[in-house]
């Protein structure tokens, strides 16, 4: 602890000493309970005298801003009503920060602020806002000896810096692992990531400039679009209908707009759950690779996938390489490894390497080397089959509750990967107005606005089906056919801000 001392004061060292600390204490820096440095220690960093700091402390705890136990040492205690008057003031800022902040911070504060963020279930709810996976199926122990076995064999070389590009045997692996489902890519074309949240981000770095435009398809992933808009990008929305995004609208923006690249989620749609026809997906192709634009592909393990024929990357398909690949671990593994990568032709890898060079150096070795063990150990598809029988079951008691429940004018998309499906209200209804009389009755999902570009969809809802018990599902829909019914006989009226809170996983 650093404390300045003034000598040529007459003001004793010892009360300089006590004066500091009790300003900590006061502010709330050092919080109540907080251990003081033991006087020896604190004398020899000083350069005084142990009784100097002995009596600093003495005079700290006669003045009740420490408590001193014997044998445990002297701890910070900050009088009834001292930590809350500190943390309730204000210091005036000595520049006008909010007049300094970019363009892109504003803009992603302007999407922060917007209500639909960090829902509060009611005692007993039941959630199908948050799509995320399930952690009770994580394989933790299995997990935990292999980190332990790679820390003992490489560990030392694994907690240095880094190669940017990422751990070489798990580049090699995913470049076989990607195989499977048709996806051609050497190690070389690989660059490990920081979850597919960095991938966005890298990829906006490299290819937008503000005033862009960039299409992209409606309702889609809200993280993308917070991603695009940050980057100060025009959004142009092309509407999905049952088989993926519609060509003849994306033709039209190619023709009219010239976007710079075009967004999408061929294999497990958020927030539908559908996958692109073969048709469409050589519609988009072709299309995008007439113009000479990028598709950016935000990819789904093809192992949580329902149908009898798993959806094939449309990387897979890409003969023009205009395609970059968004991939992760996060929906079939752990989300808490933040482990993605990105697929791209090697001369926008190169620049989308060294803006992830400029952003953190690299992604954990240690972590990379772990995941690699782990997958090369075949752990990984054990963990795949066992996670998506699961979240096949959850999705069948799911359709089957909506089948059972739902009155008639609702409907819903039928999910064939992914974690989650689109239900639409009847035309009176609004899923933003229904949203705080759902949760008064214990349920709660995420409104479709969020989704769509334009604002609209808001007689949509999302609801995930991946976290939640499966022995829960059919109560949860069970409420929400209730309150639909309900709220059909009710006037409709404005919800409030603090009613649409929820997740955007």
């Amino acid at each position: 602890m650093q404390i300045p001392i003034e000598r040529d004061k007459p003001i004793p060292v010892a009360r300089q000493i006590q004066a500091h600390l009790e300003r900590l204490i006061r502010e709330g820096l050092l919080g109540d309970g907080v251990k003081l440095p033991a006087t020896r220690d604190l004398a020899h960093s000083l350069g005084v005298n142990r009784a100097t700091v002995v009596l600093a402390y003495e005079e700290l705890v006669a003045a009740g801003w420490a408590r001193a136990h014997v044998g445990q040492g002297t701890f910070a205690a900050a009088p009834a009503g001292v930590a809350a008057r500190a943390a309730a003031r204000v210091e005036p800022a000595p520049i006008d920060w909010s007049a300094l902040f970019s363009r892109s911070a504003r803009t992603v504060r302007a999407d922060a602020g917007r209500p639909r963020h960090d829902v509060v279930e009611p005692s007993g709810g039941i959630s199908f806002a948050g799509g995320a996976p399930d952690s009770g199926l994580f394989p933790t122990d299995a997990f935990r000896r292999v980190l332990n076995r790679v820390v003992r064999d490489e560990g030392a070389s694994l907690l240095q810096y880094y190669p940017v590009a990422g751990y070489p045997p798990l580049r090699r692996y995913l470049s076989t692992y990607l195989l499977r489902f048709g996806l051609e890519a050497r190690a070389e074309d690989i660059l490990i990531v920081n979850g597919s949240q960095q991938g966005f981000d890298l990829i906006a770095r490299t290819l937008v400039d503000p005033g862009d435009a960039v299409a992209i398809e409606q309702p889609t992933y809200p993280r993308a679009l917070q991603v695009f808009r940050a980057f100060g990008a025009e959004l142009l929305p092309v509407p999905w209908d049952a088989d993926g995004p519609r060509v003849d609208v994306f033709e039209r923006l190619l023709e009219r707009h010239a976007p710079k690249l075009f967004y999408c989620q061929p294999s497990a749609h958020n927030p539908t759950g559908l996958a692109m026809s073969p048709e469409r997906r050589r519609g988009l192709l072709d299309a995008a690779a007439r113009r000479g634009m990028p598709i950016i592909e935000d990819g789904f393990d093809p192992s949580l996938a329902y149908g009898a024929r798993r959806p094939v990357p449309l990387k897979a398909q890409d003969r023009a390489g205009i395609v970059i690949y968004i991939g992760t671990f996060s929906k079939v593994l752990f989300p808490g490894l933040r482990i993605g990568w990105l697929v791209a032709p090697p001369p926008v890898l190169e620049r989308l390497r060294e803006a992830k060079q400029l952003a953190d150096i690299h992604t954990s070795a240690l972590i990379q080397a772990a995941v690699h063990r782990f997958c090369e150990g075949r752990l990984l598809d054990r963990h795949a089959v066992r996670a998506a029988r699961a979240y096949g079951r959850r999705r069948g008691l799911l359709l089957g509750a909506l089948g059972r429940w739902m009155p008639e004018g609702v409907t819903w998309t039928e999910p064939e990967a992914g974690f989650s499906l689109l239900l639409t209200l009847p035309s009176r209804l609004s899923a933003a107005a229904l949203l705080p009389r759902a949760a008064a009755r214990g349920v709660t999902f995420t409104p479709g606005t969020a989704f769509f570009v334009d604002g609209s969809g808001d007689r949509t809802l999302r609801l995930s089906f991946s976290a939640l018990p499966a022995a829960r599902i059919e109560e949860g829909v069970h409420r929400l056919a209730d309150t639909i019914r309900a709220s059909l006989k009710e006037p409709a009226r404005v919800p409030r801000e603090e009613d649409l809170a929820v997740p955007l996983v």
